[in-house]
């Protein structure tokens, strides 16, 4: 073969041939396989990842590696760059294994193929973080990748009848590009006979999804919808079908009633079995909402319907142990994980189709492994997959065994509550870096280092490790006067250079600081010095001169940061370090006592270079600081961001090693890795639709903030990863607010459903004389709600809720209520800031009471009626309880909505309102109004849930008669009255005496 056609044909799949694999069936690199149409595919490292992982979960040895071993594609296309002619790039490679009913294809792409008249070498490529001259040897995962692309090309090239084929492994460092090669030689039917092995080992899992296809299939050709169509609601599924069918988005606004959720989710089921989707994802933004999704999936299943679910579980919820550590020595369900999970899959994949919290927990049980990892994988087999926003959304959080590849998927996305997206999008893909982060982080590792300042092994290479552990032996032997003390800190920084990498380096680079250097060349103390001369404060210039870290960058920072003592010449007057000063000096002593082994954060250097860069990022912080009176926008942070990314290699570079013993400084390293990640990544994003300003807030902290202003972009990208995606919430007006901002296109559809409720059974009153303003906030006005809420419910017993703008307003409405209006057979309960979830259900159940429990039959004797009593319940607008509960019939008669629910004024709502008007809108409708209203809509929505209640919303706020908000009112509110305080009761009355 020549090697223009060897080129050629590595690159062809249409030319492979075929040959057989040691299965026993023959494999092929081609489509063509008789009446064979089913095809179960999966790629190379799906297979590989699958099949051969073993051994423990164990976040301590693998907090970065996976994400960066598989991002670099930098270092791909520089390697492949450089070889010669022999070396052939990103080879696609096709296997195909026939089986009686279907194809088992494999596919993936081969990093390169070095083809020379000796011998053929598969190379696969890995960026890596890890110190390579520490590596015994490939990952073991990689290196099956490597030899299934190997044996891959040996079935799609037998012609060449190679007696062997050859392995490289060449793993790249991601920072200075340093490379190192592992090289294996493999006999061909060595390899073959491994792939084979590997193939029939996946054949039981492929097996079973054929299988279930076919019956999962067939149950939806025979599932007809669950309920006699209401009013509306056939056309609804239709719209869904429809936009599924044509790839689009749908915005569906749809009012509690019509339906929404089987509406959504039956047509998509039918979609599936027509070839329209894969997969479903339900994704929701609260807890009880997937709930609903799950009990609708249920139903189907009553009706005849074969479709597995799961539903992703947080990890702190669902894991076993108290806390969530993932590591053998501490968890026995991550020791040998990998060498059961396989089993566990499969046990609860054969008994059951929901794959719900319980089930998973009570098969992760049995078989001794980890719940949450089970869940993740779980998913890969369930046909429908409820979960939070963020497995789609978040740059970090998201499904990487589904979207990660970068390519569009034949998903099906049903996104319920939508509105909730637009802030949960915001809060995603907006970042923070806190000055203060970086400040405590860097104190921490210094600790560290002045606790291992003493142990054996302290050489040349290590003396920047050790700064200040001569302050900690000069200090010393006040606590331990039998000790020698040590020599004099400035003796000891001269000779090891240190603190500040030296006194005399100071000197040499000319940079010991603004304050001192003016002071130095001007003979005058400079203005920052002669101000504290003068007050006896160091007022606000020395603050930052120490602050930055010069002069004396040690002393400077351990002044701000209360360590080793809080004030130097205090402890040097009084002879005592003070306590974190002496917790330090302890730590020390016992270190040099025990001579135990040290680190591997402070023996190798990682400790002393993650402080020099967080000392730098810190300085940077310090300029944007110095320039920010309050909120500040700022325009570069380039330079502050390439400092970001110099600290990000090192910390990957330490967390891809191994400590050898639990190091307290590694988690806190791996939290501050995960912001900073979180921090470049979003930077990376950075366009016209983000603001970036600092803010000194109230309590000191100093903050940068990318600030995601619109979302669209980055949700329509991920929405990019699916077929079509069916976005629906109760409370969707204006639509065409939440369509741009929630990713829609011009040919995206909309769609408002008609509620199927009476509105007569509804009373929507609307009050003129009064508002939550703040301009008109005082007493008056307040006793005056309070009296409005006891003219609404004294019409009738039952159980009202109350919302209010805030828990403070809240607070002043529910004391006058009780002052004026409150006893007899009324209860009122307050919402509290801080709930826990049992305490939200105990909240609720005062709503549901116990009307199905009969007493008098339960205890045998006549018992005396209790009167009845009205339930007032006091929350806030926007809260917990304004939206997502469920109170049918009785259970909520009313709710009274105190205010228009405008946001409070903040810088940032400042930012969105100034943004919009920027780019042609009503920037106070987009910032403060329409978020505003969409709350109030949700809370009046808690009262009318089945075509059976009745009930009351009664707005207080004069302002809901302006136009401004009459024309975001939905259709079915056109019905409202104007009332008073005069007249609202005889209105109340009239409404409950036509009913009741």
């Amino acid at each position: 073969m020549s090697k223009k056609n060897n080129t050629s044909q590595l690159q062809r799949d249409e030319d492979m041939t075929p040959g057989r694999d040691r299965a026993g069936r023959e494999g092929t690199a081609t489509g063509n396989q008789g009446e064979l149409t089913e095809e179960i595919r999966i790629s190379v490292r799906e297979l590989v990842e699958f099949i051969l992982r073993s051994g423990d979960i164990d976040n301590r040895h693998h907090a970065s590696p996976d994400q960066a071993m598989q991002e670099g594609g930098r270092i791909h296309r520089m390697i492949q760059r450089r070889m010669g002619s022999e070396y052939h790039a990103e080879v696609s490679l096709r296997y195909t294994c026939p089986t009686e009913d279907y194809r088992l294809v494999l596919e993936g792409r081969a990093d390169g193929i070095i083809d020379r008249p000796e011998g053929v070498t598969v190379d696969e490529i890995k960026g890596t973080y890890r110190e390579l001259a520490y590596m015994k040897g490939p990952v073991p995962v990689h290196l099956a990748q490597a030899k299934v692309y190997a044996a891959m090309f040996l079935h799609a090239f037998q012609d060449r009848e190679l007696a062997e084929i050859h392995v490289q492994m060449t793993y790249c460092h991601m920072e200075t590009e340093e490379i190192r090669y592992f090289r294996y030689s493999f006999a061909t039917g060595e390899i073959q006979g491994w792939f084979g092995e590997l193939i029939r080992s996946y054949l039981k899992w492929a097996d079973y999804q054929f299988r279930w296809k076919k019956s999962r299939d067939a149950s939806i050709r025979q599932l007809d919808f669950p309920f006699p169509y209401r009013e509306g609601q056939k056309e609804l599924v239709t719209y869904v079908y429809q936009t599924i069918y044509h790839e689009k988005k749908l915005f569906l606004e749809a009012p509690t009633g019509v339906g929404k959720t089987i509406s959504a989710v039956f047509p998509a089921v039918k979609a599936i079995e027509r070839g329209m989707g894969q997969k479903l994802f339900y994704l929701t933004a609260k807890t009880i909402t997937r709930t609903v999704a799950e009990n609708t999936f249920s139903l189907l299943r009553e009706r005849g319907l074969c479709f597995k679910s799961v539903i992703l579980t947080a990890k702190e919820k669902i894991c076993f142990m108290e806390e969530t550590e993932c590591n053998p020595e501490y968890c026995p369900y991550a020791r040998g994980h990998y060498d059961r999970i396989n089993e566990a899959i499969y046990d609860l994949l054969t008994h059951e189709e929901s794959f719900s919290r319980e089930n998973v927990e009570k098969y992760a049980e049995e078989h001794q492994v980890c719940p949450f990892e089970m869940c993740l994988d779980m998913s890969l087999f369930a046909d429908g997959i409820i979960c939070d926003y963020n497995y789609l959304f978040d740059p970090h959080v998201y499904l990487k065994r589904f979207f990660a590849e970068g390519t569009r998927g034949n998903y099906l996305f049903l996104i319920d509550e939508a509105h909730n997206l637009l802030d949960r999008g915001r809060e995603m893909y907006s970042a923070i870096m806190v000055k203060e982060d970086l400040l405590a982080l860097k104190n921490s590792l210094r600790k560290l280092q002045m606790a291992e300042g003493g142990k054996k092994g302290t050489g040349k290479q290590n003396r920047e490790s050790v700064e200040l552990f001569a302050l900690a032996d000069y200090t010393s032997g006040m606590d331990h006067p039998e000790e020698e003390p040590a020599p004099s800190c400035l003796a000891w920084d001269m000779e090891s250079g240190s603190p500040g990498r030296g006194i005399e380096e100071m000197m040499e680079s000319g940079s010991p600081g603004r304050g001192i250097e003016e002071m130095m060349e001007s003979g005058s103390p400079g203005k920052g010095i002669a101000e504290m001369m003068e007050s006896g404060s160091p007022g606000r210039e020395i603050a930052e001169m120490m602050e930055s870290g010069s002069p004396g960058r040690e002393i400077a920072e351990m002044m701000e940061s209360g360590s080793p003592g809080r004030d130097i010449a205090e402890m040097m007057e009084s002879g005592s370090p003070g306590k974190e000063g002496a917790d330090i000096m302890e730590a020390g002593s016992a270190a040099r006592r025990s001579g135990a082994g040290r680190s591997v954060l402070v023996s190798r250097g990682f400790a002393a270079r993650m402080i020099r860069q967080l000392e730098n990022c810190n300085k940077e912080m310090l300029a944007m600081k110095r320039e920010c009176e309050e909120c500040r926008v700022v325009e570069q942070i380039d330079t502050f961001t390439s400092l970001l990314l110099h600290l990000q290699g090192t910390i990957e570079s330490y967390l891809e090693e191994q400590e050898q013993e639990a190091l307290p400084q590694r988690e806190e390293i791996l939290d501050f890795y995960f912001n900073l990640v979180h921090f470049l990544e979003i930077y990376e994003l950075l366009d016209e639709k983000y603001v970036k300003y600092t803010h000194l807030c109230e309590d000191g902290t100093f903050l940068l903030k990318l600030f995601c202003v619109d979302p669209s972009n980055n949700l329509r990208e991920c929405m990019k990863r699916g077929r079509s995606t069916i976005l629906f919430s109760a409370t969707f007006l204006p639509i065409q607010y939440y369509k741009a901002l929630l990713g829609g296109e011009e040919s995206d559809y909309e769609v408002y459903a008609n509620s199927v409720f009476n509105p007569e059974k509804r009373a929507l009153f609307i009050a003129e004389d009064v508002t939550s303003k703040y301009t008109r906030r005082s007493d008056e006005e307040f006793y005056r709600i309070a009296g409005y809420i006891d003219e609404i419910v004294k019409n009738r017993h039952g159980n009202y809720m109350v919302f209010c703008p805030s828990y403070a307003f809240m607070r002043e409405i529910y004391g006058r209520y009780l002052e004026r209006f409150g006893g007899g057979n009324k209860e009122c309960l307050l919402q509290s800031e801080y709930m826990s979830e049992g305490d939200r259900e105990a909240f609720l159940a005062r709503f549901e009471g116990n009307e199905n429990c009969d007493l008098g039959a339960s205890i045998c004797m006549d018992i005396e009626i209790e009167e009845e009593k009205t339930l007032i319940a006091f929350c806030v607008l926007g809260g917990i309880f304004s939206e997502g509960i469920d109170l049918k019939e009785d259970s909520l008669i009313g709710a009274i909505i105190v205010g228009t629910g405008i946001p409070q004024v903040c810088y940032e709502r400042e930012l969105l309102k100034q943004y919009f008007e920027e780019s042609g809108q009503n920037g106070f409708d987009y910032a403060y109004r329409y978020p505003g209203m969409n709350k109030v809509l949700q809370a009046a929505g808690r009262v009318i849930r089945t075509v059976e209640d009745i009930g009351i919303v009664a707005l207080l706020d004069e302002r809901f008669l302006q136009y401004a908000y009459l024309r975001m009112f939905p259709r079915e509110w056109s019905n409202y009255e104007r009332v008073s305080y005069t007249n609202i009761s005889k209105r109340v009355e009239r409404f409950w005496d036509s009913w009741l």
